[in-house]
């Protein structure tokens, strides 16, 4: 989920950040043109008003001194700003003859940028704006103030600037906000990272608490603090449901171990009577046998039903054991039920620490054995190996039985089923159930897969390092 979110606050926060910073990169660039323009404005108004007196201006005017002296003056001012500034400036007639410029081969081209701003400020009308330049073009602005004598354009003086410096001053002031945006987006970053923490942190922890409960940690509980208030309900709302579970979950199992308890009395009197009634009959009679076997097998299930609602309600007292110790004596228990049947029985059995209920594993590992024994027919072989994987250690029995279809290993572990083929087997369908339930509790699981080429292939699970409070 947060590989979603975050994604999605990043690719927001940059979009806000673009609409921010893109209009303010334009008006940037618009003001460092305009602050030119404006500059080149001022100087062609001077220029204009210098230009205002020299002798050529009109016609008939007569020559002097003064009128000389200012034409060396507009020239001198022209060809300074040019070596000043690298700006090419000129004074037009309207007739579009040269009466000055700097440099001085400069002339009115017949068309382009420049005879446009020539021929508008002929109509006495101020320079226009020229279009904008961005950083990456090479283009140059040109700027035209007319010079009015008497109420009548009598000239104009035309500027035609490079733009580089400003061209230059614009892409540093885009750097800058360029910088800028790139620190925004990774505070916005840091921000989304510590936002979607905090959203998702309960929805981790509701996560595993829903995990632990469905491997059969039913005390496990949402701590209802931190994230959006939503969150915080939806914990409470969660742990009073956790709660109602477990309450009808003890009550079902307390019925389970009272009733399984209450009918073992009668049933053991029960069973008595019919050994009682059984040395009155004659030897051999197949009823009273048939009634003794089906009583032993009603105990039996009662027993199973006790020993599963005692295994899903006691805690399990974990330590560091033996597991290869601890396997190698339920191999060595088990061997003359297998020798009896002609089965072999092997172990492979090497020291191997792990975290534990000695008598949980036990119990697991004798179900586990017993049907491993069961359904290997004799001449067959079970072998029992205990190996070490990395933070787990596994005890993988494997046997030479018929063995399971696909669909009946999904349903290996529920309560009270049993495999069609094997209904004349003798067994509850609860001894897979049970050793579930014991290693759950202990933070263990129990796998069954094929074994080839027949047979099943049962690993039970626990933990190596220390269980987490």
């Amino acid at each position: 989920m947060r590989n979603r979110l975050l994604p999605l606050l990043i690719v927001l926060m940059a979009a806000v950040l673009l609409a921010l910073g893109v209009p303010l990169a334009v008006s940037v660039a618009a003001t460092e043109q305009q602050r030119v323009v404006v500059d080149r404005i001022d100087d062609t108004a001077r220029f204009a008003a210098l230009a205002q007196f020299v002798r050529t201006l009109a016609p008939g005017d007569v020559p002097d001194g003064a009128v000389g002296e200012r034409d060396d003056n507009l020239a001198r001012e022209l060809d300074s700003y040019h070596k000043v500034f690298g700006i090419r400036a000129g004074v037009f007639l309207r007739n579009d003859e040269l009466l000055t410029s700097a440099p001085d081969d400069w002339q009115l081209p017949a068309g382009g940028e420049v005879r446009a701003a020539f021929e508008e400020a002929l109509l006495s009308r101020p320079s226009h704006d020229p279009e904008q330049v961005w950083p990456w073009q090479d283009r140059r602005l040109v700027v035209a103030s007319p010079v009015i004598r008497d109420g009548d354009v009598v000239a104009v003086v035309v500027t035609d600037s490079p733009t580089d410096a400003m061209r230059w001053r614009t892409l540093r002031s885009w750097l800058l906000i360029a910088a800028g945006e790139l620190a925004a987006m990774l505070v916005a970053v840091g921000a989304a990272l510590r936002l979607t923490h905090w959203v998702l942190r309960p929805v981790r922890v509701l996560d595993a608490t829903t995990h632990d409960i469905a491997t059969g940690r039913l005390k496990s509980r949402v701590a209802a603090a931190g994230g959006p208030p939503e969150l915080r309900r939806l914990a409470r709302s969660f742990n009073e449901m956790a709660d109602h579970v477990e309450d009808v979950l003890e009550q079902q199992r307390a019925f389970v171990a009272d009733a399984s308890h209450q009918l073992r009395n009668p049933l053991s009197a029960l069973l008595l009577r019919i050994e009682l009634l059984a040395l009155e009959l004659p030897e051999g009679n197949e009823e009273i046998a048939s009634v003794r076997t089906e009583g032993k097998r009603l105990a039996q299930v009662l027993d199973d039903l006790l020993d599963l609602a005692l295994a899903e309600h006691t805690e399990p007292e974990l330590g560091l054991a033996d597991i290869g110790a601890l396997t190698g004596e339920r191999v060595a228990a088990w061997a003359p039920a297998a020798q009896a049947k002609g089965v072999r029985l092997t172990g492979e059995c090497p020291a191997t620490t792990a975290w534990a209920d000695p008598v949980t594993l036990s119990s697991a590992l004798d179900a586990v054995i017993d049907n491993a024994v069961k359904f290997t027919p004799g001449g067959g072989e079970v072998r029992v190996t205990v190996a070490a994987n990395g933070r787990t250690a596994t005890v993988v029995v494997t046997d030479e039985g018929p063995g399971l279809t696909d669909e009946e290993l999904d349903r290996v572990g529920d309560r009270f089923w049993r495999s069609g083929r094997h209904q004349n087997i003798n067994g509850s369908g609860l001894g897979l159930s049970i050793t579930k339930a014991l290693l759950a509790a202990a933070g263990g699981s129990l796998d069954v897969a094929h074994h080839r080429p027949h047979g099943l292939a049962v690993t039970v699970t626990v933990p190596r390092s220390a269980p987490t409070a």
